[in-house]
């Protein structure tokens, strides 16, 4: 599997998400936002957290409009593989490959702890790895997670199944406690907690690993 993660100014996640990715047995590369096309053969594309451009105006707004990420779009109409984690999940909210939007905090204020979740669904590449309503321990950090869409789209996300994980404490206000959603075609995940930070015995965890694996698996035999 060939894995591309990009790098934006302010992204502080890149590193965990490659050295994920390598984890699970992908072949990285590391692509800076000013570039025009991804390496050729790339699989899916990993859209890391952080700050891009000091999330100024809205968070994943400017880190949208980058050239890399008319690439990454293409590549998604073209049935590629794309996760998007936390700041990654905005960009991608921003670029309309997810639906929805991640607006402040309700509580506004930035959280940053371990988090319960609850894996909805594991019809995808993402989600193979568990059980449909397994809990997992992920953490989270972020100022702008809650995960607004309107009615027709909140409708579609349940009736097509594509709510991917929710919080079994909600920290920030996310609409009936969404966490990740998938795009219409399953092929695209958003994700507001860091299943990167959780591959490795020595972070306290493993609840992430999963994830990678069954994305590994399912990608090598496809």
């Amino acid at each position: 599997m060939k894995a591309a993660v990009l790098v934006f100014p302010g992204s502080n996640c890149d590193r965990d998400l490659a050295v994920a990715f390598r984890a699970a047995g992908a072949d990285v590369s590391m692509v800076w936002h000013k570039d025009m096309n991804l390496p050729e053969g790339v699989d899916i594309v990993g859209v890391p957290g952080g700050f891009s451009y000091g999330d100024y105006l809205r968070c994943g707004a400017i880190a949208a409009q980058s050239p890399i990420m008319r690439a990454v779009a293409d590549h998604a109409t073209r049935g590629g593989y794309v996760l998007g984690i936390c700041n990654g999940f905005q960009v991608l909210c921003e670029t309309r490959l997810l639906p929805g939007a991640l607006m402040r905090n309700a509580g506004l204020k930035f959280v940053c702890k371990m988090q319960r979740l609850q894996v909805e669904t594991t019809d995808s590449v993402y989600t193979s790895g568990y059980v449909a309503g397994q809990q997992i321990t992920v953490p989270i950090a972020h100022h702008d997670g809650n995960y607004v869409i309107d009615d027709a789209g909140l409708a579609a996300l349940r009736d097509q199944d594509r709510i991917a994980f929710t919080y079994l404490d909600n920290p920030n206000g996310s609409m009936v406690d969404i966490a990740g959603v998938l795009s219409a075609n399953r092929r695209v995940l958003g994700m507001m907690p860091h299943p990167e930070r959780v591959v490795d015995p020595a972070h306290g965890g493993m609840d992430g690993a999963p994830l990678f694996a069954g994305l590994t698996a399912a990608l090598v035999a496809a």
